[in-house]
């Protein structure tokens, strides 16, 4: 080797990559700043692209910005006509009667309504379902006797079980005639996408598409934990299923986990909101689909035709319930749910209670519960005392003493990992669906919330989350203040990447 070659190797080319990854560390630091989002989350990347040479960049790159293909960005162009017509189809449908309702009601209705384009709509039959196999069974009972279509959707699909009772449910139906279509999350769902039981599936005439292709390549297009988190089912365009439950029997499911079974619930509906459940359905599937559907959309046939095809039709009353669905995600209006849960928090007057398995908060979300806390709103959070991200656990519990401190009633869930997401205000109204309390499921997601304005239907989740409490233990603040100074640690860490779970 030359001295001019040994200086090309030890100085010049050392320096060159000081100066690229200076290069991008500045480039990559500005375009975080110029994007305008929360300060947390900006403040967690620039962490990550100025502490971690080149990897943080390629982090950024690949999860840092909420870029959808162009290819769903264009087929969601293309359909928003329809959807549009559609929305518009519904404002009269089922009108509400907020006279005899609680007047923080209808305010947080039209904010939603404005946002989403949804209204709610009266007379509603609604039915909690609290265990697993109540839950799929009523799911199994209800294809059984399906005659049309069974449309089914979910971010886990895990064989086995009580779910392969469905399974089998599902190719009866088919064998029948019935159009059976299941839309899953491809990382979700990833074990069940490449089984075998998926071809036996198909082979059987079901049709199963997957939501949100991920894949080295689409990484380079698209931010691939982007995911659909969605839980519903909708059989013939009249029963409508959906809430916090993913389509596993939890006694074969993350058995290695050690945080216990997941506990769920979810609600059986019948009444004109089946309606709104089947559209999202609709829409979502279409984005992910190259059948029938996006051929009529091509040959420009009428929208009545499109409803007929997915069983999207008007559905008589069948009780008393006023339900309003929000679909929510990185779409149009991806700051959605966070500003609605925001208003849900604030119009608190008495009492608050909130269920999640994953607590992770952003400042305004923090200071709303703190500030109602404060103002002698008795505000109440069960969460699980295990969690299956140690990451999660640890952001959750750095906010345990200001939140404490505060008069926020902790409360630690014993009894399994708690997957229910419930939300009841004063009794009165509810919010019910797959929402978690963290930046993933507010930014991220794409998720299905109901917002239920009735008493009585509150009182029924609030009964529910009275037993949670029954079997959960309460975090006392001088014992969470008396914690290691290791663990404190470890909860700082987690709070510094707690924007980016």
């Amino acid at each position: 080797m030359t001295t001019e070659q040994a200086h090309w190797i030890f100085t010049i080319y050392p320096t060159l990559v000081l100066l690229a990854d200076l290069t991008i560390r500045i480039g990559l630091s500005i375009r975080v700043i110029m994007r305008k989002r929360p300060h947390g989350v900006t403040l967690a990347w620039l962490i990550v692209i100025l502490v971690v040479p080149f990897l943080g960049a390629l982090i950024y790159l690949f999860v840092g910005e909420n870029r959808i293909s162009e290819k769903r960005i264009a087929r969601s162009r293309q359909s928003q006509d329809y959807y549009q017509y559609w929305l518009n189809s519904l404002r009269n449908r089922s009108p509400v009667n907020w006279d005899d309702m609680v007047d923080t009601c209808l305010p947080l209705h039209n904010q939603a309504e404005q946002l989403i384009g949804i209204p709610a709509l009266a007379g509603n039959q609604l039915q909690l379902i609290e265990t697993p196999d109540e839950i799929l069974d009523a799911i199994a009972e209800d294809i059984r006797k399906a005659r049309t279509t069974c449309h089914l959707q979910f971010y886990i699909w895990q064989e086995g079980g009580k779910v392969t009772e469905i399974e089998n449910a599902l190719v009866d139906a088919a064998a029948r005639g019935v159009t059976c279509r299941v839309l899953v999350d491809s990382i979700g769902s990833q074990d069940f996408l490449k089984s075998d039981r998926k071809k036996e599936l198909l082979a059987a005439g079901i049709k199963i598409r997957e939501a949100l292709p991920a894949g080295i390549i689409k990484a380079l297009f698209a931010r691939i934990d982007i995911r659909n988190h969605r839980k519903i089912a909708v059989i013939d365009g009249e029963i409508a299923y959906t809430g916090s439950q993913n389509m596993v029997d939890p006694r074969y499911f993350k058995k290695e986990s050690g945080v216990g079974q997941w506990v769920d619930v979810m609600v059986r509906i019948t009444g004109p909101v089946v309606e709104s459940l089947a559209g999202t359905f609709t829409s979502d599937w279409y984005l992910e689909s190259d059948d029938q559907y996006v051929q009529f959309l091509q040959q420009g046939d009428t929208f009545e035709n499109l409803r007929q095809l997915f069983d999207v039709h008007v559905v008589e009353k069948t009780g008393e319930t006023a339900v309003q669905l929000v679909p929510s995600g990185p779409g149009l209006v991806p700051e959605a749910i966070h500003s609605l849960l925001l208003t849900t928090i604030y119009s608190a007057r008495d009492e608050l209670v909130l269920t999640t398995p994953y607590f992770v908060p952003d400042e305004p979300l923090l200071t709303a519960l703190k500030s109602a806390a404060q103002r002698g709103v008795h505000v109440t959070l069960i969460v699980p005392k295990k969690n299956d991200s140690r990451m999660v656990h640890y952001a959750s519990q750095a906010h345990y003493v200001e939140l404490a401190k505060s008069g926020v009633r902790i409360m630690l869930f014993n009894d399994g990992l708690l997957h229910s997401k419930t939300i009841t205000v004063d009794r009165e109204f509810s919010l019910f669906g797959s929402v978690n309390l963290d930046m993933r499921s507010f930014w991220l997601n794409f998720e299905a919330t109901l917002f239920i304005y009735d008493r009585v239907f509150a009182d029924k989740i609030r009964t529910i989350q009275a037993q949670y409490m029954d079997r959960s233990e309460e975090v006392e603040l001088d014992e969470i203040e008396r914690r290691p100074v290791i663990n404190r640690f470890k909860e700082n860490i987690a709070l510094l990447i707690g924007p980016l779970l």
